[in-house]
């Protein structure tokens, strides 16, 4: 799988984990080079407390576009160290 956003592969793996419909990626398979950490975060009743990154290519960024469990609850722990996309972000096989 492939997430391409602004023309980019920003990451690819052959091992994601697909949950409600998204593609987790291993966060080692990300192009670090177009992700900074963001300061927001959000909280998934069963998944537990997720944090963005802005995913920066060229001159345009995606704001919070990637998100990821830094300590997934026991049930999600299937997305540990996991990274998935949206907000435009294109996953393709």
């Amino acid at each position: 799988m492939k997430a391409i956003w602004n023309n980019v592969v920003i990451a690819e793996s052959d091992d994601t984990v697909v949950v409600e419909g998204n593609h987790y990626f291993p966060i080692g398979s990300i192009n670090d080079e177009f992700f900074k950490p963001s300061d927001s975060s959000s909280v998934c009743q069963w998944k537990g407390t997720a944090s963005y990154y802005t995913i920066k290519v060229g001159d345009k960024e995606n704001i919070d576009a990637a998100w990821y469990y830094l300590n997934p609850s026991e049930e999600a722990m299937e997305i540990e160290n996991r990274i998935a996309f949206w907000k435009g972000v294109e996953v393709v096989e």
